[in-house]
């Protein structure tokens, strides 16, 4: 097997591709990871200017060779590609996986949009910076290589349609031309470095949205790092995504394995078989 890594965002370092070889050279040793070059150009935030990361990510996905995606890292710039990305993809990038969290949303959601059957949010190769980095570098390998049912979050239910994203990236991409169809979704939501009063603005406007398009429920996931404001918002994260569903009528079906840390769990997006 032949996996593909871009950075359709912003770059790693090449001791962070080394230390997941590493890591797949133990636990997977048939498993060939193609870091494209790409993924260590910097052009001021971003690994490489917006074609550059366009067409490392087209030509790496139309590649009959290369059997899955996995993307390198998150921080900002998928939207910039995302649309036009998908666009130029031929069918041969159908059939792959594709996995990312974080600001790679963007493209999940644009991938799910046009019909592409094995998208999910899971760990990416920076993650290996992390805490129980290779704890979490192992579970996208298990996913990505044998579809392992471990790796995944443990909410999962049978039968039922699932996506993940983080907060912020949906709430921003939600009205564009990314945003996919999440009728009769359990939606799973996690949050990083946000002000609580930032929350619970995204979440007025996600739970708003999606709402009247017939959500079939939310997860909140671990919501970290969050910062100090000048005064207490004096609600914590639970109760802000309690309060916005019973708002706006989204059944609540509490909190979700998935996070912006080592421990997040592979959400594949779509309906969901047990087993």
């Amino acid at each position: 097997m032949r996996i593909g890594i871009v950075a359709p965002s912003t770059p790693i370092l090449p001791d962070d591709a080394e230390a997941v070889r590493a890591i797949a050279a133990i636990g997977y040793p048939g498993v060939d990871l193609i870091f494209d070059e790409q993924c260590f150009a910097v052009h001021g935030h971003f690994a490489g200017e917006d074609g550059h990361r366009f067409a490392a990510l087209v030509e790496m996905a139309n590649r009959p060779d290369i059997d899955a995606i996995w993307f390198a890292r998150g921080g900002y710039g998928a939207c910039r590609i995302a649309e036009e990305a998908v666009a130029a993809m031929t069918p041969a990038a159908r059939g792959k996986a594709f996995l990312g969290y974080s600001d790679q949303g963007n493209l999940l959601a644009a991938l799910y949009r046009e019909g592409f059957d094995h998208v999910a949010h899971g760990p990416m190769v920076a993650d290996i910076r992390r805490d129980g980095g290779d704890a979490a570098v192992t579970r996208a390998l298990d996913w990505l290589v044998a579809r392992d049912p471990a790796a995944c979050e443990g909410g999962l239910a049978h039968g039922a349609r699932h996506a993940a994203f983080n907060l912020m990236t949906l709430s921003m991409l939600l009205g564009t031309p990314l945003e996919p169809d999440l009728s009769g979704h359990v939606l799973l939501v996690e949050e990083v470095s946000e002000y609580l009063y930032a929350f619970d603005r995204a979440f007025f406007h996600v739970t708003s949205h999606l709402a009247p398009r017939g959500l079939a429920g939310l997860r909140l996931g671990r919501v970290s790092d969050i910062p100090e404001n000048d005064r207490p918002f004096g609600i914590e994260a639970e109760e802000i995504a309690r309060y916005w569903c019973a708002r706006t009528g989204i059944a609540w079906l509490g909190r979700a394995d998935i996070g912006h840390d080592a421990a997040n769990k592979v959400v594949p997006f779509g309906l969901h078989r047990a087993g």
